[in-house]
């Protein structure tokens, strides 16, 4: 309690700046944005479309994920073998691919050039159709069937093993084991599920800015990337921001409504033994879903990894200045994140059980809810009577992806800071080390993991971004994802393999320096 009165230190004074910058980020772009928008009814028939088709296609794409993340979440619960660990963990990959670079893998296999159309071909039917709503759900369920995935399969691992060893004694069959153990598991986790990735796929734009389009196929997003980029009406763009920040609201409150806390009990950490999976027909069923999911989430990247790799020689230079640009918004947006959110952590780890922690942390998942697009349109209102937007494209960039990356850093350094303090923190009070000498001796470097993971993850995350850059790049300031949408738009699909394969191969390289970064020397 006594070291609760104590007043902030320097280093949490930056955390209460960092609350402002977010604060400023957020509600402060949505109030410019509320002050420019006209009123509902200046909403035209296209705009309510583009709305209905926001939420049809999350809906859709959430249920799909969630409905194919089951059966595939249970056999990974229930089998082990050969490599079981790397797949799950390549489960995460599309997590950290670039938007575009997948999109355009997709249309290596399923567009109308691709695999499946030259395989439907020799037989004589049509080529797929990928654009329009099935695409877009298509592109969705491949970046959300693996969090889907992972998400349920906590679910399942949470079952102790207990249970299982009660339900073979007592003689239950697969289907006894589905009603009494799987189905309420299921119960709580699911709506947590599908509300995370309906959210998801509300704020999606890449997607649909490359595979939607057209009257019948617009998001909200691209409805505000259109009146914005095509027409230069604000107001218009500013009201149909009102409306996504609301959707969005309204999915970030059903997803916290709808998280039921799940009652399975306690175990003694065994290891889970399925007497129930032994049948052949189970074990064929498992082995046949686990490849096609496999195969559906790898094949894409082979595809723009065996296109790409004759293209990358001969790529136009303003590929490689689009390269180098990319990186320097990455590195960026990658430090900009660590200098917001460890003060920030630093403030709410000071300021825990009060009542001024909870509203830094709660600052600090603001963004979560927040789309990059209405954050871009905010800052390029308040800019615009001060400066070109366009000569700022690459700060205002940064920015509002390390505020979109900022809740993924809260949620790897807050729990590691009070372990440390909760492990280290009487010590290094006994010793008097406080300021920065604690920050460099104690907090630095038992956070090393968390801070590199962090580091990997806003730079990936900003390598990748096709959203804000879209509103504020001229034709000289292009990052290398908005490049490679213009090589896309103009047919030179060679050339954008290629641009793929450099924009994946970045992306993951940065998030591998900066995580094994974080590793070296780190303690166990």
């Amino acid at each position: 309690m006594a070291r609760r009165a104590q007043p902030l230190e320097p280093l949490h004074w930056v955390g209460v700046a960092a609350v402002a910058v977010i604060l400023m980020l957020s509600l402060g772009t949505l109030a410019a944005v509320a002050m420019r928008a006209e009123g509902w009814g200046s909403l035209g028939v296209a705009d309510w479309a583009a709305v209905r088709f926001t939420v049809v296609q999350a809906l859709i794409s959430a249920a799909l994920s969630c409905l194919v993340a089951i059966p595939v979440a249970r056999a990974l619960a229930r089998r082990q073998f050969l490599g079981r660990g790397v797949l799950v963990t390549l489960l995460g990959a599309p997590f950290i691919l670039p938007v575009i670079v997948a999109v355009l893998g997709l249309l290596a296999v399923f567009g109308r050039n691709g695999w499946v159309s030259q395989g439907l071909d020799l037989i004589g039917l049509p080529p797929v159709n990928i654009y329009g709503l099935h695409g877009v759900v298509l592109a969705h369920v491949f970046f959300n069937l693996p969090l889907a995935t992972r998400l349920i399969l906590q679910g399942w691992l949470a079952i102790p093993a207990e249970r299982f060893r009660l339900a073979a004694t007592l003689g239950f069959q697969p289907g006894d084991i589905a009603r009494v153990l799987e189905r309420p598991m299921l119960r709580a986790v699911l709506p947590g599920a599908f509300a995370v990735i309906f959210l998801v796929c509300l704020t999606s734009f890449a997607v649909a800015l490359t595979l939607g389009g057209g009257p019948r196929a617009t998001t909200v997003e691209l409805a505000i990337y259109q009146a914005f980029s095509f027409d230069f009406d604000l107001a218009r763009a500013a009201l149909l921001a009102l409306v996504q920040v609301a959707l969005t609201v309204a999915a970030a409150l059903l997803a916290m409504r709808v998280a039921i806390p799940a009652a399975l009990g306690a175990g003694l950490d065994r290891a889970v033994e399925r007497w129930d999976a032994g049948a052949l027909v189970l074990r064929v069923q498992d082995i046949a879903l686990l490849t096609i999911v496999t195969l559906f989430l790898l094949v894409p990247i082979a595809a723009v990894i065996v296109a790409g790799l004759g293209a990358l020689p001969g790529l136009p230079a303003s590929v490689w200045q689009a390269t180098g640009r990319s990186l320097t918004v990455a590195l960026g947006s990658a430090g900009l994140t660590l200098a917001l959110a460890l003060p920030m952590a630093l403030l709410i780890q000071r300021l825990r059980g009060r009542a001024g922690g909870v509203l830094a942390e709660g600052v600090g998942y603001l963004t979560i809810a927040a789309s990059p697009l209405v954050m871009g349109v905010g800052l390029f209102i308040l800019l615009f009577p001060l400066v070109n937007p366009s000569d700022l494209a690459l700060p205002v960039t940064a920015t509002v992806n390390a505020a979109m990356s900022l809740p993924f850093a809260l949620r790897a350094l807050i729990p590691a800071l009070a372990e440390a303090e909760a492990a280290y923190g009487r010590l290094a009070d006994s010793l008097r080390l406080r300021g920065m000498a604690r920050l460099r001796l104690l907090i630095v470097p038992r956070l090393a993991r968390a801070l590199g993971f962090s580091a990997g993850l806003a730079a990936a995350f900003s390598m990748g971004d096709l959203g804000v850059i879209a509103l504020f790049a001229d034709s000289e300031g292009a990052t290398l994802p908005l490049q490679l949408y213009r090589l896309m738009a103009a047919y030179r699909m060679e050339d954008a393999m290629g641009a793929a394969l450099l924009l994946m191969g970045a992306s993951i390289a940065l998030f591998w320096l900066f995580d094994r970064g974080g590793r070296l020397n780190a303690a166990a």
